[in-house]
């Protein structure tokens, strides 16, 4: 029983028995957005055409259920009800799509400056690359070279019996 003695402390304030509902601040948001994308559509159009269609023909027709007559004043009054309720509807989800695309804006301005930076610093290797590479050998600078310490290497021809004897220098005369 110590658990009872320790629930009925006097040092410490009790915790509220009140029924605490926790609600999504942002459901209503959602709501508001999902009842205006419903009240743009031909579903709904068709569906709002066809109960006032109804509600005329009931109305003219129907002796026995004329609950609204010809001036049609409850019909009046349920669309002004509707768009009463529906522009605010309608403004809160064009606030938050606004809210969106704000961010979205943000992130794009954001990636775009990154990739700005990037491209930048890459430009600036590049141009450091292309500068020592101007002072790096090439491959045709080195083939020159190369064929020229070949052709001062290489040994001149030796003097042979039949090399002298046709070279018109060594002819005696």
């Amino acid at each position: 029983m110590p658990d009872l003695h320790a629930r009925r402390r006097l040092d410490q304030p009790r915790s509220p028995r009140r029924l605490r509902l926790s609600w999504d601040p942002e459901a209503f948001g959602r709501l508001s957005e999902r009842l205006a994308r419903f009240l743009g559509t031909g579903k709904f159009l068709f569906w709002q055409t066809l109960l006032v269609f109804v509600w005329i023909t009931l109305n003219l027709v129907a002796v026995s259920l004329r609950w609204d007559p010809y001036p049609f004043i409850l019909l009046n009054l349920a669309f002004s009800t509707q768009a009463a309720y529906a522009a605010p509807l309608i403004l809160l989800a064009q606030n938050r799509q606004d809210d969106r695309d704000r961010v979205s804006l943000e992130e794009d301005r954001a990636r775009a400056a990154q990739t700005k930076e990037d491209t930048e610093y890459l430009a600036r290797e590049l141009a450091a690359l292309r500068l020592a590479i101007g002072e790096v050998a090439t491959r045709d600078y080195l083939r020159g070279e190369l064929d020229r310490l070949r052709r001062d290497l290489n040994p001149r021809p030796r003097l042979t019996a039949e090399s002298i004897r046709d070279d018109p220098r060594w002819v005696d005369g």
